[in-house]
């Protein structure tokens, strides 16, 4: 079985490799044994209609630090107060009594629902919330690859492009207000291009000689990183927010790079390199200023791809990983300079990205039958599925807090 670790090496200047695809189903992926002494508090989950109760259920029940219980001593109870906003209220004791009071106003009436939820969770769990984010992801539903957006569980979807191209690795700004992705369009080779979500506006951010993908906004929203093929070899180059200003990194000559990931602090990036003298891919550090790849002690395969900085705690890089005859999510802590597996399963897991809250990601799961989004509790190692089953193809999400 051939496997790919960065497809289309010509169009995308990556590296080849093989991985697996099994059968299974999506919703098994990332079933591992669930952690003992990760504090879950139950909660009773009340709504003034249907949909906000099954809603607010769901989203508690894929967060781990939460059991949904009818006959738990809190209640979260989530009413309509008024156009598009929605009150917390939490309740608790016997007779049960209002310990906590507080509107959400959203954009539309679900997501003024997550929106209140993530008050719930600030207040019980002291964590930031995560469900009112959205999603950028690659669907095939049309028959083309297309970017997607929608809420984090997969409501009030859009589709951003209709190229009937490749169009791939979508990233939003920090803002939440635009999209780097890279498209085939018109051109046919692989350029990068910049979606304004509210006017759905697209714009060539980089299209030069060879291949322009993997580009990233900095956390401060003011530098892309991306790799580009202009010069001969595909590099990691920076620019202003604007496209403009274009530096090149490194210089590896023979070497490829891949999936630059910024981090926190905006002051070096985290990439995928075939640098090794292997020629299989790692995982390296690189100064925004330039100098020479650092390779990160993973220990823990031949393949190391796909890196994301977790921004709300420095300490962990999310990765794809090759165990096995599969490939896994796994996160490495520069602190311990240790390497863990997060998931295991029937289907391979890919792509990671943290949300906002530094615990959780969503991956993509892949089988023979298809790819579908997932939600990985790092602490508790439970994964959910977001994508509907319907929905034969979901891929390459990336999560942002608008």
């Amino acid at each position: 079985m051939h496997f790919r670790f960065f497809a289309m090496l010509a169009a995308l200047a990556a590296v080849l490799f093989t991985t697996s695809i099994t059968n299974g189903q999506p919703r098994d992926a990332g079933d591992v044994v669930i952690r003992a002494d990760v504090k879950v508090t139950p909660v009773k989950v009340e709504a003034s209609s249907q949909e906000l109760q099954r809603l607010a259920a769901f989203a508690f029940g894929a967060h781990g630090a939460f059991r949904v219980d009818a006959s738990a001593p809190t209640t979260l109870r989530f009413a309509v107060a008024g156009s598009n906003t929605v009150r917390l209220t939490i309740e608790t004791g016997s007779p049960a009594r209002a310990v906590f009071t507080q509107d959400a106003t959203g954009s539309s009436l679900r997501n003024a629902l997550f929106r209140a939820a993530d008050a719930a969770v600030v207040r019980l769990a002291g964590s930031p919330g995560f469900f009112s984010g959205r999603l950028a992801f690659v669907s095939e539903r049309t028959g083309a690859s297309e970017i997607y957006t929608s809420d984090l569980f997969f409501g009030e979807m859009l589709q951003l492009t209709s190229d009937r191209s490749q169009s791939i690795m979508p990233r939003w700004s920090p803002d939440g207000r635009k999209i780097l992705y890279t498209g085939y369009f018109q051109s046919g080779f692989p350029d990068i291009y910049l979606v304004d979500t509210a006017t759905l506006q697209r714009t060539p951010f980089v299209s030069v000689k060879g291949t322009n993908t993997g580009a990233r906004f900095s956390p401060d929203g003011t530098r892309v990183a991306m790799v580009l093929s202009g010069e001969g070899n595909p590099e990691v180059y920076v620019s202003n927010a604007q496209g403009r200003g274009i530096r090149r990194l490194t210089r590896t000559e023979r070497n490829i790079e891949a999936t630059p990931s910024w981090s926190p602090d905006g002051s070096r990036l985290v990439v995928t390199s075939d640098a090794m003298a292997t020629g299989k891919p790692q995982l390296y550090l690189l100064g925004v200023n330039g100098g020479s790849l650092q390779r990160i002690p993973t220990n823990i395969s031949g393949y190391c791809a796909e890196p994301d900085w977790n921004h709300a705690n420095p300490d962990l890089i999310a990765f794809t990983v090759a165990t096995g005859n599969q490939f896994q999510i796994a996160v490495y802590s520069i602190s311990k300079r240790e390497s863990r597996i997060l998931t295991r399963g029937p289907a391979d897991g890919i792509e990671p990205s943290w949300t906002n809250d530094g615990r959780h990601l969503v991956y993509t799961a892949r089988t023979a039958s298809g790819q579908r989004i997932m939600l990985l509790d790092t602490e508790t190692g439970r994964s959910t599925p977001l994508s509907p089953s319907n929905l034969s193809t979901a891929r390459q999400a990336n999560f942002v807090l608008r």
